[in-house]
């Protein structure tokens, strides 16, 4: 083996840095809106500041309606309900996923249904869906991991053949595209995050895209606990009641305020962090090459956002031996989801279709690296240098 990356010596005053696996990026600008929603008076949920995220991100995905939440985990809560999923209905999902994917279906009385992902991706396997198909499924989520999108073609090919909604979880792709159109506006109903781990965040805090017109002022209703005060608000009707299932699902305008500066950068945070991302892939081909590590592929249809740089070793030891260097170094680099199918409650609550090799293989031999808008090529290069040291 010849590799011209050699490993580096570290020197003792750089050996120890603070690195962190994710890191806020702002502008100042978010004082300034925060500042302004104080002062208007109107903190609560659906004021002018929400009312702007939601216009920006409605012209943006090519959408029938956005409603700004409290976080992504309730947008997709919203999304199940409006897919009407009852009881005994099953959803197909992959296990590789965060666990409000399968609990906002369990909420309804639904089955999540676990399928396998693409080795390449890390996406749900288009390729498994039919044989998961059953007289009682009722809808179908892929999840847009690390913000690269999911075969969405095939899946609303298979949605439509079978007449089933499609909920995409597109809680990491904001910004990103497939086929040149954005995610989260191929399905019925998609689910957003803005936590403060994500590219564009707000603290807390998620978006419901409704890409079916006929869902529209159900949405409403469901986001405002049930009650049509949207309508009364618009003066639709004389006054507003209780007339559906609901909760509270708003965010603050404060939060709103927040990621409207965020919006505004959105851009220009996205092509820092795929700076950082292209950095690493160009440092790791190395590595690929000599079949000591994999890197993620992302198909030329696709284009991703940035959100996550992830390797995949050879074995759990590997992993093991590479995060605790990193750690010993101040640099907070970590793996990522438990596979829903093996938890306690997914095997209460949850069905596996067919083997998951894929995610049974790739839990143990992932790793993700720090990554963020105000990331420097200094951090990105010291990090290099150390999955180096740890590997060869």
């Amino acid at each position: 083996m010849n590799l011209t990356h050699k490993a580096i010596s570290l020197p003792p005053d750089q050996a120890v840095r603070n690195i962190p696996f994710s890191s806020l990026s702002t502008s100042g600008d978010e004082f300034f809106y925060i500042e302004k929603a104080i002062l208007s008076g109107h903190i609560i949920g659906d004021g002018y500041y929400t009312k702007l995220c939601q216009s920006w991100l409605k012209e943006y995905l090519g959408v029938e309606k956005v409603l700004l939440t409290h976080s992504c985990t309730a947008a997709l809560e919203m999304a199940f309900i409006l897919a009407d999923i009852q009881p005994g209905d099953e959803v197909i999902m992959p296990s590789y996923t965060f666990v409000s994917t399968a609990n906002s279906v369990v909420l309804r009385g639904g089955i999540p249904i676990f399928v396998d992902i693409r080795p390449d991706t890390l996406n749900l396997d288009e390729t498994k869906i039919r044989s998961a198909i059953t007289s009682k499924t009722k809808a179908i989520a892929p999840v847009h991991y690390a913000g690269l999108g999911c075969e969405m073609s095939e899946i609303s090919k298979i949605a439509h053949q079978y007449d089933l909604r499609v909920v995409e979880d597109a809680a990491q792709g904001i910004c990103s595209k497939y086929d040149d159109q954005p995610v989260g506006s191929f399905g019925n109903l998609a689910a957003f995050s803005f936590h403060g781990t994500k590219n564009i965040v707000s603290g807390e805090g998620g978006a419901l895209a409704i890409n079916d017109p006929s869902l529209v002022d159900r949405a409403e209703i469901i986001w405002e606990k049930g009650t049509n005060r949207s309508q009364f608000f618009r003066g639709d009707v004389d006054k507003y009641t209780w007339v559906d299932v609901g909760s509270s699902y708003l965010p603050s305008d404060i939060l709103a305020a927040f990621l409207w500066s965020q919006l505004q950068q959105a851009d220009n945070i996205t092509q820092r962090r795929l700076s950082i991302w292209n950095r690493y892939h160009q440092a790791f081909e190395e590595l690929e090459r000599n079949q000591i590590v994999q890197r993620p592929v992302v198909p030329k249809i696709c284009q991703h956002n940035g959100h996550i740089y992830y390797l995949l070793v050879d074995n759990l030891k590997t992993r093991s031996q590479v995060l605790s260097v990193l750690k010993q170094n101040g640099v907070q680099a970590t793996f990522h989801y438990v596979p829903l199918h093996s938890a306690p409650a997914g095997r209460r609550y949850g069905r596996q279709s067919g083997e998951l090799v894929v995610t049974e293989d790739i839990c143990d031999r992932i790793i993700r690296l720090p990554l963020f808008a105000n990331m420097t090529f200094e951090e990105a290069d010291f990090i290099i240098s150390l999955v180096y040291n740890s590997l060869l």
